[in-house]
């Protein structure tokens, strides 16, 4: 079969017919492309000031902890959970609120903002740091069986050896010794020869061995 090619004019004829059968689609195409990049703008510019945002609260919040202001680090503290709770500020404001009151000695509202600070973390690492914290927080209040059952549904992030020697500590309170000395064990596996921590995990794991031989 013979094949013709078209000459200029009769192409632009075939463009022309194919630009006014298709012009709708493409105005719609095009709209909707533009909607889109608009909207991906606008939202990346809200984001970021979002967090900017955050971000300024919890410097102002850092600054009254600072100042001792803990009634004003307090309401700044609530602001971050109630319209920043997305962001980290959030989860680290709760965080240092608790550390704060723990050298106050009041033990409800370290429990409380432990546990907002777990409740609203939406990053897993973060959220695995302040259940680690508020369990340790728990056993520390004669609540290790509520701690065990913390630390059995964080998220498996990090931290497997501050995990593995506070599970030892709950199991430890609960008298559970055969299973405090397996955690504590665990707990050194997973810790450098050079580690900060590694000598007190060691003599917690020593302690309890000792109680046991003095008991027998």
């Amino acid at each position: 079969m013979a094949f013709e090619v078209l000459d200029e004019h009769e192409q632009g004829e075939l463009v022309q017919k194919w630009l006014r059968e298709n012009a709708l689609s493409i105005l719609i195409g095009v709209g909707l492309g533009l909607v889109l990049i608009f909207g991906w703008q606008q939202w990346r510019r809200h984001k970021t000031m979002h967090s900017l945002d955050a971000a300024t609260q919890y410097q102002v919040f850092s600054d009254d902890l600072a100042k001792k202001d803990n009634d004003g680090a307090k309401a700044i503290a609530a602001k971050l959970q109630s319209d920043f709770a997305d962001t980290p500020y959030a989860v680290l404001a709760a965080m240092r609120l608790a550390s704060d009151e723990a050298a106050s000695g009041d033990p409800a509202d370290v429990n409380k903002a432990l546990r907002d600070a777990y409740d609203h973390a939406s990053i897993p690492a973060l959220k695995t740091l302040a259940g680690l914290n508020l369990a340790r927080a728990e056993i520390s209040q004669n609540k290790a069986q509520d701690a065990l059952k913390l630390l059995d549904v964080l998220p498996q992030d990090g931290y497997t050896a501050l995990r593995d020697e506070l599970r030892g500590d709950a199991l430890s309170a609960l008298g559970r010794s055969d299973d405090a000395r397996k955690a504590y064990t665990d707990a050194l596996t997973h810790l450098d020869a050079n580690a900060a921590n590694r000598a007190f995990v060691q003599m917690k794991l020593d302690d309890l061995t000792g109680a046991e031989k003095k008991g027998s």
